[in-house]
């Protein structure tokens, strides 16, 4: 490794262990953001020429002009299936194209007409069909609301912040001479809005210095910006990758809220910096109805927050009430992008489901993974050599702990070059996979998108020979430090360096890789060790666009190309896995996410559950954090309610940095071993339910772990809770994540609802706060009466070795005695689900029935499972209890009934998983 490498690393990996903020940058710092952040809301430049109107069947068209420079805009505004308003604007004529980001959405979105109400010199009035929806559109200043009867939903630009930096020639100070002939102006104001320009070109417009890099900004200054108005909205939530609550905090004294995917090394908790990932979507709720926003732009990206009720008391609300203030809260939010063109999508809900929907159509949901995926991951940076990963995998039978993958970091590879494998270390890795395979098993090793640059190195010199590295501002290969030293970086916003890189994951060009070998992305932010900000300089080129053009889009490329690969080397048969640390709005369409390099601290176990609930209200549902911590080593107890906790969580893996000790889960004795051992055996039992939730995520969008108020939106208690969440509809799981804590107080929703603890089965009335006393073992989780929730209880070394076990349904009644819920069972792991093999049923209880109905009836499967035992939770004790089966067979069943709980056990029915039956209570 070269020593200057060694010393940085050194500097880095060192004890400090938390982040160095100077080495990001606030907006002050960001020329751009602190240039649009100094506009202060008043009266817009801009205004609607609504002579230039035009209206066919699917959009509106209309020229903006900006009274100040003359620089015309075109706005193009479309009504779109699925209520769905689509806003965009561009420069009319600018110098060269701006970009407009692609592959993000997963069609053009299907439109349908618009239709003019009425028309004025000051406005016109546009029909979105649905329940009396309007846009109105204002002409000075220019102005856009979008009303529901006579309730303004949102406006844009109503607080005068829609800014366009158009592209010009450098010291251009002239106005555009086609504006000028079209719009004779006050020449006064012309020549000091010109003055004001040339004034302005120093201030980091045309060059930017940030610590010891600097950008050659060759296209000048090219920030937009717009605000959008609220009204009657004190919550909103989404844009991730934040360290932050889910509620999303006002931004009026600190800094925005940062999109820029960037390697953060230790990251803080509880601010606005940026992290990994940028998913500009915002979802606005209130008890009335949930909106959403869109912001399709792949630039650096600042957001701002502002409310009319941020930092009132409760009793200054209460004040404002008796004294009858009349006014409404609102949520001010405005965007700020280096580059491309103004592109947003408003999800007008009304439900927070439709949101849901609507963003799905846009860019699609969550890949469906293969059942294994959603079992426990096993791993560290690094497993030494085959021998560690042989010992570990044994060491989990040992102490009879269920695990499904384990895994390789960098220090797998040949000197940090992917694809490869070190040749002591692991000589013979298809010995180790056959070994795996054998029990069932599966492994990941990583492969990051930065390339070692060597002559004697396949991938380098394919690349460098097809032409695919990115290039420097001059045009050469960009170079820059990583993990082998001097690294190159496809491209991979090129489609023929993705077909390529698929390519590579072919069994017989990625040597020693078989079928049960997945792939882990990181550091594909980039992560540049020498660049600014630990990322790429934003005047890197790739092919006709900068790299500020397109930054927040590289590790969605990343992933989508090794996705395509694991497809591609199974013939499209078999479903992929790969799990990525940077992502954008759409990357859920190719796998998993995870919150990147915590640390063993209570606080990071705390953040884990509001970082996950905001990425999966932005459709990624795929989502863990490193149990145990990344940095750091974790105290036993940490360890255990991490457990505990992940165990809950969509993504479920344990990670630890290389300078940590080992923390294999029966490292801390038997006790802590017997308590981890439960964690992870509970996750195994439910692993129906967490299938068939991420099969529905698959075909609605809904979030798979989901804030409570998504399923009572109308309860004001719920907004603002992220220390519980819900897994689907039906369970609710609030972890323990105090240290030494003897209780904790969950809010338990639904003024007519009960819930009862999966662990005693006691029942609980919804709509309270309910304390519950906590030991060691207790993992605070309640199922909803009114669901039916099936489980294997037979708990094995893998989830594979599961697949034909039989299944234990559990049946928890609500206060009218009904409960209902679904079976979903296909073969875990390809895509033939997509040719209808599977099998989909609908299970419920009513009248003292429980039945099983066929969902998809022109689907086939078949299972060798059965349902093995029943428990009604809220059951009264029957005379008798029958079963019928599809045959017309009637049996009686034996039961136990526990009168102290009021559980019913109904022992071996023994019926087919797939088959119709009904269980009748006399």
């Amino acid at each position: 490794m070269a020593p200057v490498l060694v010393l940085w690393l050194a500097v880095c990996l060192s004890g400090t262990w938390a982040v160095d903020k100077g080495n990001f940058k606030t907006c002050d710092q960001s020329a751009f953001c602190k240039r649009q952040r100094a506009l202060k809301p008043g009266e817009s430049p801009y205004r609607a020429l609504l002579e230039t109107m035009e209206l066919t069947n699917t959009r509106l068209t209309l020229q903006l002009i900006n009274d100040n420079n003359k620089v015309r805009l075109l706005l193009e505004l479309y009504r779109l299936q699925g209520n769905i308003t689509r806003v965009k604007i561009n420069e009319l004529k600018p110098l060269k194209p701006r970009y407009e980001v692609p592959d993000v959405l997963i069609r053009e979105p299907p439109t349908e007409p618009l239709s003019l109400l009425s028309q004025d010199e000051n406005g016109v009035v546009l029909s979105l069909g649905a329940e009396s929806q309007r846009v109105i559109i204002s002409a000075r200043p220019f102005r856009l609301d979008i009303m529901e009867g006579r309730d303004v939903v949102m406006s844009l630009n109503s607080r005068g912040l829609l800014a366009f930096e158009h592209l010009r020639m450098r010291k251009d100070t002239q106005a555009d001479p086609e504006a000028e002939k079209k719009e004779e102006a006050d020449p006064a104001n012309q020549a000091e809005a010109a003055k004001e320009e040339e004034d302005k070109v120093e201030d980091g417009m045309w060059e930017e210095t940030f610590k010891s890099h600097t950008d050659s900004k060759p296209n000048g200054p090219s920030a937009i910006s717009l605000d959008f108005s609220l009204p009657g909205v004190e919550h909103v939530y989404g844009i991730p990758e934040h360290a932050d609550t889910l509620r999303l905090k006002t931004t009026d004294n600190g800094d925005p809220y940062r999109l820029y995917n960037l390697d953060v090394f230790q990251y803080e908790l509880y601010n606005p910096m940026a992290l990994y990932g940028a998913v500009p979507v915002m979802l606005a709720h209130n008890a009335q109805r949930t909106t959403g926003i869109f912001w399709l732009n792949a630039a650096e990206t600042w957001v701002d927050i502002s409310s009319n009720t941020a930092g009132k008391t409760v009793f200054g609300k209460m004040l404002d009430y008796v004294q009858g203030s009349s006014e409404t809260p609102q949520t001010d939010v405005r965007w700020i992008s280096e580059s491309g063109i103004i592109d947003v999508f408003i999800m007008l809900g009304p439900t927070p489901k439709d949101v849901f929907s609507q963003y799905a159509s846009l860019t699609g949901t969550q890949a469906f993974p293969p059942l294994s995926a959603l079992a426990y991951h096993q791993c560290r940076w690094n497993y030494n050599d085959q021998e560690d990963v042989q010992s570990v995998d044994a060491g989990f039978d040992e102490h009879d702990i269920p695990y499904d993958f384990i895994w390789l970091d960098i220090e797998h590879t040949d000197g940090k070059r992917y694809f490869t494998w070190d040749p002591h270390k692991f000589a013979t890795p298809k010995e180790m996979l056959q070994g795996l395979v054998d029990k069932k098993r599966k492994m990941v090793a990583i492969v990051d998108p930065h390339i070692k640059v060597d002559t004697n190195y396949k991938i380098h010199n394919e690349i460098q020979s097809r032409g695919f590295y990115i290039k420097n501002k001059d045009g050469g290969d960009y170079e820059g430090w990583c993990w082998p030293g001097s690294a190159g970086y496809p491209d991979f916003t090129r489609a023929d360096m993705r077909a390529w890189w698929a390519s590579m994951f072919a069994y017989d060009q990625y040597e020693g890789s078989m079928e049960n070998l997945y792939t882990w992305n990181d550091m594909n932010e980039p992560s540049v060790f020498n660049g600014p900000e630990v990322t790429m300089h934003k005047d890197a080129v790739h092919g006709a666009w900068e790299h500020r053009d397109v930054h927040n889009l590289y590790g969605f490329y990343v992933q989508m190309a090794t996705a395509e690969g694991l497809i591609q080397r199974s013939g499209g048969v078999e479903r992929p896995f790969v799990l990525t640390r940077a992502f954008f709005a759409g990357s859920q369409r190719y796998g998993a996410v995870w919150t990147g390099d915590n640390a063993a601290e209570w606080d990071h176990l705390k953040i884990s559950i509001p970082m996950c609930l905001s990425l999966g209200l932005v459709g990624i549902s795929f989502c863990g954090a490193d149990v145990g911590g990344f940095f750091k080593s974790p105290s036993t107890e940490l360890l255990v309610r991490w457990y505990q906790t992940g165990a809950y969580q969509p993504f479920f893996r344990a990670h630890a940095h290389l300078d940590t000790p080992r923390r294999e889960p029966w490292l801390f004795g038997p006790e802590n071993t017997a308590l981890i051992r439960e964690a992870v055996r509970q996750r195994y039992t439910l692993m129906p339910y967490w299938y068939q939730q991420f099969y529905h995520t698959k075909h609605t969008g809904e979030p798979v772990m989901r804030p409570l108020w998504v399923e009572y939106p109308q309860d004001p208690a719920t907004f603002a809770l992220d220390d519980e969440f819900l897994i689907g509809r039906d369970l609710l799981v609030h972890p323990v994540t105090e240290e030494g804590a003897r209780g904790v107080t969950a809010y338990l929703p639904g003024k007519d609802e009960v819930w009862f603890d999966v662990q005693t089965f006691q029942k609980h009335n919804g709509a309270q706060n309910l304390y519950i006393p906590i030991t060691m073992s207790s993992i605070p989780v309640f199922q909803r009466g009114g669901s039916i929730i099936p489980r294997k209880l037979r708990v094995r070394r893998s989830s594979t070795c599961m697949e034909h076990d039989p299944y234990t349904l559990y049946v928890a009644l609500n206060p009218q005695r009904t409960a209902a819920g679904e079976l979903y069972i296909d073969d875990g792991h390809t895509f033939n689900f997509e040719k209808k093999e599977f099998i989909h049923r609908r299970l419920s209880f009513a009248n003292n029935i429980l039945s099983s109905v066929n969902l998809a009836p022109d689907a086939q499967f078949s299972t060798s499972s059965w349902v093995e035992r029943i428990l009604i939770l809220g059951a009264s004790k029957p005379s008798k209890v029958t079963l019928k089966t599809a045959d017309g067979q009637e049996s009686q069943l034996e039961f136990d009934f526990d009168a102290s709980m009021s559980v019913l056990t109904l022992r071996k029915p023994g019926m087919n998983a797939g088959a119709d039956w009904t269980v009748t209570l006399q």
